[in-house]
């Protein structure tokens, strides 16, 4: 991610309208930011960023795309205002709970026997069909060198 941010900042300020390649992507990360960034984590960021839409591949090159080029937008802080919370001094009622009747309990023996009565069919392989004679046979083709050889 950071390497990502460093590859941003270095493709606005170079400004290279067919994009900038790996070369002087590193040069300029190395005058101006005084980092040098290993092959694999730098060809890692550059695909990351091409998945994410930041990055536009060119040839051999990178360049920004419309979106990364334009700045971050401010997120609007909307501000709640404070809500006061009252104190009550009203005691509340305690009600008690009425015992709750319980139902009988079904017996379990009806879903047992739908259950049984419900069976899966045994799976049974189709009878192949057998090929006749003229199906197994296929034409063959007789080419002119074959039958000149035979006569």
């Amino acid at each position: 991610m950071a390497t990502l941010i460093l590859i941003k900042e270095c493709l606005l300020a170079l400004k290279d309208r067919t994009g900038s390649s790996l070369i002087a992507i590193n040069r300029w990360l190395e005058t101006e930011k005084k980092a040098t960034i290993k092959k694999h984590v730098m060809k890692a960021a550059l695909k990351s960023g091409v998945e994410k839409g930041i990055l536009i591949p060119v040839k051999a090159s990178y360049k920004l795309s419309v979106e990364a080029k334009k700045p971050p937008a401010k997120k609007k802080v909307v501000k709640k205002a404070p809500v006061k919370k009252a104190k009550s001094t009203v005691t509340k009622k305690v009600k008690k709970a009425a015992p709750k009747k319980v139902a009988p309990k079904k017996k379990s023996s009806t879903k047992k026997t739908a259950r049984k009565s419900v069976s899966k069919k045994p799976i049974t392989k189709s009878p192949k069909k057998k090929k006749t004679t003229a199906q197994r046979k296929t034409p063959t083709k007789v080419t002119k060198a074959k039958k000149t050889k035979k006569q």
